[in-house]
């Protein structure tokens, strides 16, 4: 699988020709499935959901100009035949994954069976926004926008081999402050960085893998 990991989706030129780099093809021939599901634990969840998937939200991800561009519901897999979600997914050059509540995004990857799938689809481009950056990491942290509380550590997927906190030093993300950053990073065991955009193909566990951070050309979050 190849990852775009961001903190706020496709924010600027480096971005954009990293997704196309990982894609091997333009964004216009490509076919995509947007994932919004971590953002329904929250009060505005559904108008959240909705902006996402109409490509009006502030993190651009489905307003790209796909080829195609589907619904993936990560609580609605288990109600329904596993060939029928499975074949779109197979098919897809990229899902997009929303932020939200990363632990509750977490739960329903697994639950889903989607996360069994994920190391499977090894041309399939993951893109991340925040908690959904988060979430492929081995472990995270995460402090609900209340930085004098302590980090709720959990594991993730597992499917990159370094942790993520986005947002760092934005001044609508508190928790994500340089200090927090260096206090998380003695708890995990995995390489941990401030969050710049990072794009990953291969397999993590593959020394032949090749990993490289998009260049630094704005700020992490804005």
């Amino acid at each position: 699988m190849k990852f775009l990991l961001t903190s706020s989706g496709i924010k600027n030129t480096s971005i954009h020709n990293a997704l196309v780099d990982l894609l091997g093809k333009p964004i216009a021939e490509s076919s995509a499935l947007c994932i919004p599901t971590a953002v329904y634990p929250f009060s505005v969840g559904p108008s959240m959901a909705y902006r996402f998937i109409s490509g009006l939200g502030p993190n651009p991800l489905t307003e790209l100009g796909w080829k195609s561009l589907g619904v993936l519901e990560l609580t609605a897999l288990p109600s329904i035949k596993r060939e029928n979600w499975v074949a779109p997914v197979e098919e897809a050059d990229a899902l997009l994954v929303m932020g939200g509540d990363v632990m509750y995004l977490c739960r329903w990857m697994q639950e889903s069976g989607l996360a069994d799938l994920l190391p499977s689809l090894r041309e399939t481009v993951y893109v991340g926004v925040s908690a959904g950056t988060m979430v492929t990491a081995p472990i995270f942290g995460e402090t609900y926008d209340d930085p004098n509380k302590p980090f709720v550590i959990d594991k993730g997927l597992g499917l990159v081999d370094f942790a993520l906190l986005p947002h760092v030093d934005h001044k609508d993300h508190p928790e994500s402050s340089t200090a927090n950053v260096e206090r998380m990073a003695r708890v995990p065991r995995q390489p941990f960085f401030p969050h710049w955009p990072w794009n990953f193909q291969g397999d993590p566990c593959d020394p032949r893998a090749e990993a490289r951070q998009s260049q630094p050309v704005a700020a992490p979050y804005r």
